[in-house]
């Protein structure tokens, strides 16, 4: 199918969506889910269902993230001519307030035979549900559920990759293709070249979202310029830092904006095949993402001749095992060719030798999924967004000791207190704000003297942490900070592959060197050993994993080096036998 078959079906969808008075719009990502959505889901069609009002008078519609991942289940309510309302907090019994509240009963009393009803109702169902649906009309308790549209968490944001999750439904090709779909790739492939492409992620200023950092144009360029019959791309959704949920969330309730950017990358380059690499621990993200994959193919947009072009490429999943060193490409790789995810040295780098010895293009899910929006608004709108050196906008997995927690994209450069007393709403109870962790456990912790700093790559790198793929911890005064650095020292000793020698030893002696500490058997010395430790370790290590393994130590040996002191032995031991 071409791109005008496809647009076609996006105004056919649009029609279809605006027959009815209101859409009501339930989140059923991860966090959602795991506060119940299902089940709220599931009670919003039925009520639906038992209210028998006009076929158009209401649409329950199955979302991705809403973002306000602490009220869920959340639930919005799009009425025609009216402001839109969030709920927060939705369990079936406020499910159930809702649709009371916003759809009209019908005043048929008949058990519903002969109507088309749900899957999931049955005609004896609907006499419970509109003898509950009238007692539900008269509670008064929804309003302490509505979430304020003007609240900072909304207000500060800027959604670039996630524009249109919380708004279609990912396992419906039409609605994405409603929302502008695959415009981006109908573009690309009618007027730009390969080396247009290239040129344009290029002066958009895109860095790798993964972590690293990279010009991601200038990665494309590598592959694209090299000679090779074969090349590949691959989108790495192998996401493992302790509280990251970002590219999970991504794939889960955008799954055709990753897809979508990932047919532009294979067209930039000239690849004809490609993987999308995901953790066995995301089911959701690898369900909705195979369909995706699925339908795209149905319609043409894999394939032979994509869009009816000259261009053909095809995808596929690879489930990885969980093993976080395969978030480090050279593992990915190998794990994508079914050897055990362990690293090798580079040179020769990916872009020259990767899958199966074949130049291979690797990019995270956010990087992928900003690609879209990047060829349908153009390098210089991107550009505009953020800093000088640090372009566009960044996803985080906003979480901690915080108000408000979930998932937030926010411009490069806006600063931590923003993120902190604006977005998160501030420290709960009467606790201060102590530090900020940034990338997981390769990344560091930052003091509340540096507040005002703005968050970005350069930014973050001088206070002796990085932006990794975005996972952000905030944290409060009742934490001891050894011990924060302790537990994500644990992770990384747990997580090396054994290759290297100063990974494979290094991280076990820094978590005794910790213990000891913390048990109130550390001296002094200790402390010198452990800053010798973490340097050696981080220069001599063979993969990212390694490299960046010592810095929750160093960071918090930086800024809170008073508290390991405060955990020294006070008192000199007596030697047995001593005069």
């Amino acid at each position: 199918m071409n791109y005008e078959g496809l647009q076609d079906l996006a105004v056919k969808e649009l029609a279809r969506q605006n027959q009815y008075k209101r859409r009501i719009f339930c989140c059923t990502s991860t966090a959602c889910l795991s506060a119940g959505a299902g089940l709220s889901h599931t009670t919003l069609k039925q009520s639906v269902d038992a209210c028998k009002c006009d076929e158009h008078e209401a649409e329950i519609v199955q979302t991705g993230c809403m973002g306000l991942c602490s009220r869920g289940p959340l639930v919005r309510v799009e009425t025609k001519g009216e402001d839109h309302v969030l709920y927060g907090d939705v369990s079936p019994d406020t499910a159930l307030q809702i649709i009371a509240q916003h759809v009209p009963l019908g005043t048929s009393e008949e058990d519903g035979e002969g109507d088309k009803l749900d899957e999931n109702v049955t005609p004896h169902d609907i006499p419970h549900y509109r003898a509950s649906l009238r007692q539900a009309q008269t509670h008064k308790g929804l309003e302490k559920h509505i979430i304020p549209a003007d609240l900072p968490f909304f207000t500060k944001q800027v959604k670039v990759v996630l524009s249109e999750t919380g708004q279609v439904n990912p396992d419906k090709l039409e609605d994405y293709l409603a929302h502008g779909g695959y415009k981006a790739l109908g573009l690309v492939l009618s007027e730009m070249s390969p080396e247009d492409v290239c040129n344009e992620i290029l002066e958009s200023g895109l860095r790798g979202r993964g972590g690293a950092g990279f010009p991601t144009g200038l990665k494309w360029n590598f592959v694209r310029q090299e000679n090779s019959e074969q090349k590949f791309v691959i989108v790495n959704g192998d996401e493992g830092d302790p509280g990251a949920y970002m590219d999970r969330t991504v794939m889960e309730d955008d799954p055709h904006r990753v897809l979508e950017g990932m047919i532009i990358c294979a067209y930039a380059v000239g690849a004809s095949y490609g993987y999308l690499y995901i953790r066995g621990e995301y089911p959701i993200a690898i369900q909705r993402i195979r369909r995706a994959i699925q339908a795209a193919r149905r319609r043409g947009i894999l394939g032979r001749s994509v869009m009816d072009s000259e261009f053909s490429f095809n995808t596929d999943i690879r489930i990885g095992a969980g093993a976080f060193v395969c978030g480090e490409e050279t593992a990915l790789i190998h794990s994508v060719e079914g050897k055990r995810g362990m690293p090798r040295m580079r040179p020769p780098y990916p872009s020259t030798s990767g899958l199966w010895e074949s130049p291979t293009v690797i990019n995270n899910v956010e990087t992928m999924a900003n690609v879209p929006s990047i060829i349908n608004n153009g390098a210089d709108w991107y550009a505009n967004i953020g800093t000088e050196k640090s372009k566009g906008t960044k996803v985080f997995a906003l979480a901690g000791q915080l108000r408000n927690t979930g998932l937030i994209e926010v411009p490069m450069g806006i600063t931590l207190h923003e993120i902190v007393y604006e977005i998160g709403g501030g420290v709960p109870g009467d606790r201060d704000f102590k530090a900020a962790q940034t990338g997981g456990p390769s990344g560091g912790c930052i003091s509340k003297d540096y507040l005002q700093a703005p968050v970005d790559y350069e930014n973050l790198s001088k206070l002796g942490s990085i932006m990794g793929s975005g996972g952000l911890v905030i944290i409060d005064d009742s934490t001891r900070m050894p011990d924060f650095a302790r537990f994500f020292m644990d992770f990384c000793v747990d997580e090396s592959c054994g290759k290297c020698i100063p990974c494979r030893v290094g991280t076990v002696h820094l978590r005794k060197l910790l213990d000891k500490i913390i048990s109130g058997d550390g001296v002094p010395e200790d402390l010198e050993k452990m800053e010798k430790l973490c340097n050696l370790v981080k220069t001599t290590s063979l993969c990212g994993l390694g490299q960046s393994a010592p810095n929750p130590v160093i960071s918090t040996l930086k800024y809170f080096k008073h508290e390991y002191e405060s955990l020294f032995r006070t008192e000199t031991p007596v030697e047995v036998g001593a005069d």
